[in-house]
């Protein structure tokens, strides 16, 4: 029976990271009815990025049932729920795995009597690789754009390649929300909120740091706050070779002056100024009404992101900020960005109106007489023979989306000490990665 008619949703998350978990899980409670119950089950791809304990607390969503996957135990899993499928599935990846799954699921559902409506989007500002990410996502039934800005982009791709545009659905950020800022604490805060990969040199993060050190000092009388993502030996979405715990270590550095975890949210509600190079915490805090700035000083270049927030009013220097400045944001630039600042969205109605046209959506593909259509992704062995088979490939699939002879756990569950193995290997390589690696790698530009 429809999802609609018993008042309940079965929905599943499949994630590669900490921010993506807290992306798809908090998509799943915005896109549920508000008067249905939620059976929120969440699946790990395990690789570099699989969060941690602490980082799954940190992100503060509960499943019903989490538990760590390869791609393949993945399928067999969707496979293995025909009697009893999904209503939802999200597919909270990077875009390479999400082209995998579609592919993978299209081959693991055939046949199927019925299968859940598959839904993806982007954790937050998209300002790289439009094209290549879109593409990738292409086939999914909603291809959620955080704002009409994106949604607007992401046709305008689908359209310009003669792929059927109309799964693109404008809704918004689903993390934001909070108290809106209730005027100056005492102390006064300012939060510089880190990125894990931008900027990416020891040169500009040692620069930030210093100006972050330097506005401290010169504001005794504010509290000078810098929150970080991760610590050491963690992953998020992106690697951080050089996290600024270790840049700051052995400085003399002011009493005014901490570093912070915790979650942004939580951060947020003592914050009276957000500094920031693109994170998508700008938005969180423009959400809030909290004053925001996003940094010049590095230039307002592409590989930082930063352009994205030019017509925002956002854009400052940190010679400004110490100087005094608060900027001003455009009001018509924060609608367009799907920020319904105080809570309300241009046009009235709430902050969660915007989830509205996703929830009529679903429901109407669940309700669809004979169920829904295979996948039919917009790359395929004849439309991108030279691009697809190695997606496919780096998951263990054939072209066909079927896992290859020989891939890992594609017949059977994963005894007990195969599961050991896995998890040491696992370490070794994520040392490899955030220690080894960069290492090297610096030795390489000497």
């Amino acid at each position: 029976m429809p999802a609609s008619a018993t008042k309940s949703l079965r929905v599943a998350v499949l994630a590669d990271s900490d921010t993506r978990w807290k992306w798809g899980a908090l998509t799943a409670q915005r896109l549920a009815p508000t008067d249905a119950e939620i059976r929120l089950d969440g699946y790990l791809l395990r690789g570099r990025a699989t969060p941690t304990a602490r980082q799954l607390k940190e992100v503060g969503v509960r499943a019903d049932s989490l538990r760590e996957v390869t791609g393949i135990e993945f399928l067999r899993a969707m496979g293995g729920t025909a009697e009893d499928p999904y209503d939802v599935l999200i597919l909270a990846l990077v875009g390479g795995g999400v082209q995998a799954m579609l592919h993978g699921l299209r081959a693991t559902w055939a046949g199927a009597g019925r299968r859940p409506v598959v839904v993806t989007g982007y954790v937050g500002v998209v300002y790289e690789k439009l094209a290549d990410g879109l593409l990738l996502r292409h086939g999914a039934d909603l291809v959620l754009a955080n704002s009409r800005h994106d949604a607007d982009r992401f046709r305008a791709v689908y359209e310009g390649v003669g792929a059927d545009a109309s799964s693109v659905t404008e809704v918004a950020l689903p993390f934001l929300g909070g108290a809106p800022y209730p005027g100056e604490h005492d102390p006064y805060t300012v939060v510089f909120a880190a990125q894990p990969s931008v900027p990416e040199s020891r040169k500009d993060r040692t620069y930030l740091l210093n100006r972050l050190i330097q506005h401290a000092r010169k504001h005794p009388e504010r509290e000078v706050l810098l929150k970080l993502r991760s610590k050491p030996g963690e992953h998020t979405t992106h690697i951080e070779e050089l996290p600024y715990q270790k840049l700051v270590q052995g400085r003399n550095v002011p009493a005014n002056f901490r570093l912070v975890y915790g979650h942004m949210s939580e951060v947020l509600d003592r914050t009276d100024l957000l500094v920031t190079v693109s994170s998508t915490a700008a938005l969180e805090a423009l959400h809030r009404r909290i004053p925001t700035a996003v940094l010049t000083d590095l230039g307002v270049r592409e590989v930082l992101g930063n352009h994205h927030f030019t017509g925002s009013g956002c854009l400052a220097s940190w010679a400004q900020l110490d100087a005094g400045h608060r900027p001003a944001p455009d009001a018509e630039w924060v609608s367009r960005q799907g920020v319904a600042a105080g809570g309300t969205p241009s046009g009235g109605g709430s902050y969660d109106s915007y989830f509205a046209v996703a929830r009529e959506r679903i429901a109407k593909l669940l309700d669809r007489p004979g169920g829904l259509p295979p996948l039919t992704p917009y790359y395929t062995p004849e439309t991108a023979p030279g691009y697809l088979p190695g997606i496919l490939a780096r998951h263990h699939l054939g072209p066909d989306g079927v896992p290859l002879p020989g891939a890992p756990a594609a017949d059977k569950e994963p005894g007990a000490v195969r599961q050991i193995v896995r998890r040491a290997a696992r370490g070794a390589y994520r040392h490899g990665v955030q220690r080894v690696a960069p290492v090297i790698r610096r030795m390489g530009e000497l």
